[in-house]
């Protein structure tokens, strides 16, 4: 016998009481007004971020230069990431070579706009946006995270819940809407590192895909694929990167981010069915984008890196699969994969990047091995900036 229950409202129902708990959540996992903040960074941490020895630190420190760091339990010196950011500024005045710990741009270079995708869920892309965004941030770069996906996870990582904070709008599509668009810094929000700001994301987003037919056939104000590359140039040279984490379809909004892109990453994971899913992604990609270039569209791109993802190195077939890539795409493929690591995950869990939780927290090994391989990876991407730059 059928269920007489509408479907519409025991979902709506689910929805409600989920929402309920996760803020619950929230809030007692950052009390008092549920907002995130970043953790302080020991000395050493400080050190390999700046490329200096911990004995500089400690020399400047003594000699009462540069920003005072706090003194933790047994001496132990705690930098904030606004501590850093000054260590920086104070250590590229005395730097032989311009740009050493402010890497970011200098006359004549352009704004770097990587868009991260792939259709295909559970490739690991807000992950990897995220800690590209963070890490950038913490190498000293202005950077500019875009949530362009309804299922906002980037904005879940960064402390927001969308159905809370953003009750009247503050997306991107306020700013690429065809009707009274706003400012894009009317939806810009500062995050907790001092580098990094962000436009989060919701389901408003879905607006922009549903209003692209209808602008299309009324032949309304601009191509659809030129919005987010026009609204990105009122803010331009606020940033040195942006990193815009696509939703996983090709759908207007990641077509317009492709436009708006000088540089793509798309993740894989190294299995048969991801590969597989991933090739049609390509072929739907190519034949798109081959008709936005043909309608004026900019397609033209620094660099395109496909980044392997939740690798395991003892896998025999993801080795196979791999190798496989790498022979079809040679050079395409970045040197270093993501590990699959419970250190990412387990900090996954409390809304926190691997660049946000204490070594204290897992097992030194495991911490160590997930993050060496966060920083191969996007150590690779920030070379890739340098050398659009023609560094």
């Amino acid at each position: 016998m059928r269920n007489n229950s509408r479907i519409d409202k025991l979902v709506g129902t689910h929805a409600a009481r989920l929402s309920e708990r996760l803020q619950a959540h929230r809030e007692q996992l950052f009390p008092p007004h549920a907002r995130k903040a970043l953790r302080r960074f020991t000395s050493g941490e400080a050190a390999t971020l700046l490329g200096v020895k911990d004995a500089y630190l400690r020399k400047l420190s003594l000699e009462d230069k540069g920003p005072k760091p706090q003194t933790g339990p047994g001496g132990r010196r705690l930098y904030t990431a606004e501590d850093l950011l000054a260590l920086r500024h104070y250590l590229e005045q005395g730097a032989k070579t311009p740009g050493t710990y402010l890497p970011g741009r200098r006359e004549g270079d352009h704004l770097q706009v990587i868009t991260v995708i792939n259709f295909k869920g559970g490739s690991g892309k807000t992950t990897t946006s995220a800690h590209l965004a963070q890490k950038a941030a913490l190498d000293g770069y202005r950077v500019l995270a875009v949530d362009l996906d309804p299922q906002a996870s980037l904005s879940a990582l960064h402390g927001f819940q969308p159905e809370f904070d953003l009750l009247d709008g503050g997306t991107l599509y306020d700013a690429i809407r065809y009707d009274d668009p706003v400012p894009i810094r009317d939806v810009i929000q500062r995050s907790y590192f001092p580098s990094l700001d962000i436009v989060p994301g919701n389901l408003d987003l879905m607006e922009f895909e549903h209003d692209t037919p209808r602008a299309l056939r009324d032949q309304s104000g601009t191509m659809f694929f030129t919005r987010i590359d026009e609204v990105l140039s009122q803010v331009a040279d606020d940033y040195d990167v942006v990193v815009i984490d696509c939703p996983p379809q090709l759908g207007f909004l990641t077509m317009s981010a492709l436009s708006a892109a000088t540089a793509v990453l798309v993740t894989v994971h190294p299995q048969m069915l991801d590969v597989m899913s991933m090739c049609q992604f390509l072929l739907m990609t190519s034949n798109l984008l081959e008709v936005v270039a043909e309608a004026g569209g900019d397609m033209s791109y620094d660099w395109l890196r496909y980044v392997v993802t939740r690798y395991e190195p003892g896998d025999g077939p993801q080795n196979q699969m791999v190798s496989f890539m790498r022979n079809m795409f040679g050079e395409h493929v970045l040197n270093h994969p993501v590990l699959k690591s419970t250190a990412i995950s387990d900090a996954g869990i409390t809304k926190q990047t691997l660049y946000e939780v204490e070594r204290s927290q897992f097992t030194r090994a495991t911490y160590d091995r997930a993050m060496d391989s966060l920083n191969a990876v996007n150590g690779e991407i920030m070379d890739l900036i340098q050398q659009a730059w023609g560094r």
